[in-house]
């Protein structure tokens, strides 16, 4: 059996589930609809993919790096009401119930740390594993698909029942461009949600037009010359905010974190802290379809022995 590496973008995950899933409340009367979805992805993750190692990561509260880059950085995005704040505070403890690592990192985003371990389980690590696949309802996380090392993207759609897994060439159709050119798009387009304008004047299709023909950010700047005036004339204008704009959009993969991949591989659904756990929450109708999903990977670890 090969090792399968999968990735949770907890926060993103959450999310998601907060906003697909009807308002549902424990017996304390406190919301867990979010962490509800979350283990109902995780569930169902864990039974498409027969994962053999698993991982989340979480964003860390307070401001990072890009913030100290652009004070303006996501400050257009609205607040998360506290229903969904008081469930992301639990969620760690709730995926660690499971034997589940969770890593977070002052000073970074989710993203950061998932592009870290997904370097470090392609290039530092002697486990070899045939599949790395990232889960996030976020599509800048496109940018660290890569057929060559078999990392990709599967991502919730449609509320949380259906999932699409995302390889180079599909992330091209989604995007316009290849995922290693993502961060040079949005240099050029910015980002609204993340509030960071890219070149003012320059759209996606002139954006994806320049880079089909330069390859990157920095080589269009470094042909100038050969792009028509009118668009020479926006680029050069606009180079500052474009700079700024691609510095934020790229994905950290060097965070200074130490990976347990071993223990990304101690996972157990239904240990007895994780029954507790769910319990504690307020999982009922959730509680059998967790057993019967792990009793189905039990049932097809021993047939693969014989």
């Amino acid at each position: 059996m090969e090792n399968r590496l999968i990735i949770f973008d907890g926060n993103a995950i959450l999310h998601r589930a907060y906003h697909a899933m009807p308002k549902l409340t424990n017996y304390k009367g406190e919301h867990i609809e979010a962490l509800y979805g979350m283990i109902s992805i995780l569930v169902k993750t864990i039974s498409d993919l027969r994962p053999t190692h698993i991982i989340f990561c979480f964003d860390e509260e307070g401001e990072n790096f890009r913030h100290k880059i652009l004070k303006t950085y996501q400050e257009n995005r609205s607040h998360p009401d506290d229903d969904l704040i008081s469930q992301i505070k639990k969620a760690p403890d709730l995926i660690n119930a499971i034997g589940i690592p969770v890593y977070s990192h002052n000073g970074f985003e989710a993203d950061d740390l998932i592009g870290t371990i997904a370097k470090k389980a392609v290039e530092d690590t002697p486990l070899v594993f045939g599949q790395i696949v990232v889960v996030t309802g976020d599509r800048d996380l496109l940018q660290l698909v890569d057929d060559r090392n078999h990392i990709s993207l599967f991502m919730p759609q449609n509320g949380m029942t259906q999932a699409v897994m995302y390889d180079e060439e599909k992330a091209r159709q989604r995007m316009g461009v290849l995922p290693s050119q993502i961060a040079d798009l949005k240099g050029l387009v910015g980002d609204m949600s993340d509030n960071y304008k890219g070149v003012p004047g320059i759209g996606p299709k002139t954006a994806c037009s320049l880079l089909a023909q330069f390859g990157s950010f920095s080589e269009i700047y470094k042909n100038l010359e050969k792009i028509p005036e009118k668009i020479r004339n926006k680029l050069i204008e606009g180079c500052e905010s474009g700079e700024l704009s691609y510095k934020l959009a790229q994905i950290v993969t060097d965070v200074d974190i130490v990976i347990d991949f071993d223990k990304a591989s101690k996972w157990d659904l239904v240990s007895r802290e994780a029954l507790a756990k769910y319990e504690e929450i307020g999982f009922r109708s959730l509680v059998e379809r967790i057993k019967k999903t792990a009793k189905e990977i039990s049932k097809k670890q021993q047939t693969s022995l014989f």
